[in-house]
């Protein structure tokens, strides 16, 4: 089934994850009609925002005069974790929409079909 830019459905949903949020809002502005693109366009949204938003915190935290440095120590391998977790989880998610699935992320997964699906 064809999506936007007469792209196949499965291409334009795996598109959707490349550039985390950015292009699963692109993806939900500009495909209007097909579920399948929709949902996993929101799911990337939901799922990349939390992960920069999580990633951010830790810059944040890590950046504080004095107690920075203490939690820089200490955050540094749950850093480059969370940042394999994000690259992993996108490669995972584009090939799962790309082969037709609609793998569903707990709890963001569950909210992007209800709202895809009102």
């Amino acid at each position: 089934m064809k999506s936007v830019f007469g792209l196949n459905e499965n291409i334009a949903a795996a598109l959707s994850y490349l550039l985390g949020p950015i292009s699963g809002i692109f993806m939900l502005v500009a495909e209007r009609e097909n579920k399948f693109v929709r949902f996993h366009a929101l799911q990337s949204t939901l799922w990349f925002l939390f992960m920069w938003i999580v990633i951010w915190v830790i810059g944040v935290v890590t950046g504080l005069p004095i107690i920075g440095i203490v939690f820089g120590i200490v955050l540094w391998p749950v850093r480059v974790i969370w940042r394999i977790v994000l690259v992993g989880s996108k490669l995972f998610l584009m090939f799962r929409a790309a082969s037709g699935s609609e793998f569903k992320l707990p709890f963001v997964g569950e909210v992007a079909w209800n709202q895809v699906n009102k």
